[in-house]
């Protein structure tokens, strides 16, 4: 029997990945777990049904004690979108800051379900999909996090 792959086993390459059963939405979830991006880097095509998110993820695959933090542009898209909603945040004001907590995946009839955002301070973002496809790519080089710290999580 074969081991388990491990953050270490990438070597620093970036990140690219597809969620096509609800066992892999865990996996990108945790990767974009403390991920932040503009409400302005959100984009339904509804003509090609495709909804997408421009993230600056924490590179928690990197994430070691006397390390660095970094982050990455990262791009989050959901293929084979429906319908789109939000709960909880201004999307009219064009400055704010989104921080995503994670990605929830609820299936429903015919492959059918629904993918949640799960955002700080109770918002959220709901995608009806006819099937599930969520693929996460890195789409820059990482960089220094502006902050100088890792996200914190407090009880």
């Amino acid at each position: 029997m074969g081991e388990d792959a491990r953050f270490e086993d990438a070597g620093g390459a970036p990140v690219a990945l597809r969620a096509l059963e609800a066992a892999d939405v865990p996996v990108i979830s945790a990767l974009v777990q403390d991920a932040i991006f503009p409400i302005t880097e959100m984009r339904w095509d509804r003509s090609k049904r495709r909804f997408a998110l421009l993230l600056n993820r924490y590179r928690w695959e990197q994430h070691q004690a006397g390390r660095s933090p970094e982050r990455v542009q990262s791009v989050l898209a959901i293929e084979d979108a429906l319908k789109v909603a939000s709960q909880g945040i201004d999307r009219s004001d064009a400055d704010t800051v989104l921080s995503l907590l994670a990605v929830e995946w609820a299936p429903a009839d015919d492959g059918m379900g629904c993918l949640t955002f799960v955002l700080a301070g109770d918002g959220a973002i709901a995608v009806d999909v006819e099937a599930l496809e969520l693929t996460l790519r890195d789409v820059t080089q990482p960089y220094a996090a502006v902050s100088g710290k890792a996200p914190e999580h407090r009880l």
